[in-house]
C-alpha cells in the first residue's frame, strides 16, 4: 500500500498483505491511511494510561478489557484507536480485528496528525455504539471529551475526565504527567 490511496472499499481494504504493518493503516471515509509512528511520550502516554485504566477496572477484569492498537470493524470504516475499552462479553475467542465500536476509545494526537481526522474517525464510532471518547492532545495539554452523542467539552488542568464509571479520577494534569513518566 502507498502513503495514502484516494479510495478504496472495506472489504478491498480487509484484503491487503500488509495491513497489520506497524504503524497501522487505517480505513477512513475511503481512504487508507498509514497512522504516524508514535513517539516517546506517545508510547509512554499509550503505555501509563492503559495501566492506569487496568489498575481502575481491576475489580471489574471480567467485565472490561483495556487494549492498545486493536483494529475495529464500524463498516465502512477501519479504524485502530490508540486505545480501547470494551465489555468483553462483546469480545470474541476468535484472534482477529474486533467487529463494532469500542464502548471507549483513547486517541492521542500526534504532532503531525491533523485534528479533523481525528474527530471524523470518534464521531463514526460514535454514531455507531461508542459511549465515550477521549482525544489527548499532548501539545496543548488538553483532552476533548465527548459522551454519547453530546458535543465535545474541552479539559484542561485539573478537570477530572469522566471515565465510564471506573474510578479512574484523571486530570489533564496527570494525562500529561503520564507521558512524561518512565514507569
Amino acid at each position: 500500500m502507498s502513503q495514502l490511496l484516494t479510495s478504496m472499499s472495506l472489504t478491498e481494504f480487509l484484503t491487503q498483505a500488509n495491513l497489520e504493518s506497524s504503524p497501522a493503516w487505517e480505513l477512513i471515509e475511503g481512504r487508507v491511511v498509514q497512522k504516524p509512528m508514535p513517539t516517546l511520550f506517545h508510547s509512554r502516554l499509550q503505555r501509563n494510561l492503559v495501566n492506569s485504566i487496568v489498575n481502575s477496572i481491576n475489580e471489574r477484569m471480567d467485565e472490561f478489557e483495556a487494549i492498545q492498537e486493536l483494529r475495529c470493524i464500524i463498516p465502512p470504516y477501519s479504524p485502530v484507536p490508540d486505545i480501547v475499552v470494551i465489555a468483553r462479553e462483546r469480545l470474541s475467542d476468535e484472534d482477529g480485528p474486533f467487529q463494532g465500536a469500542p464502548d471507549w476509545l483513547i486517541e492521542i494526537r500526534s504532532p503531525d496528525q491533523g485534528t479533523l481526522d481525528l474527530q471524523t474517525k470518534i464521531i463514526h464510532c460514535l454514531s455507531n455504539g461508542t459511549k465515550l471518547a477521549w482525544l489527548i492532545d499532548f501539545n496543548h495539554e488538553q483532552v476533548w471529551v465527548w459522551q454519547g452523542d453530546s458535543l465535545p467539552i474541552i479539559c484542561s488542568g485539573d478537570d477530572v475526565l469522566p471515565d465510564c464509571n471506573f474510578g479512574l479520577e484523571l486530570t489533564v494534569n496527570g494525562v500529561v504527567a503520564m507521558a512524561q513518566t518512565k514507569r
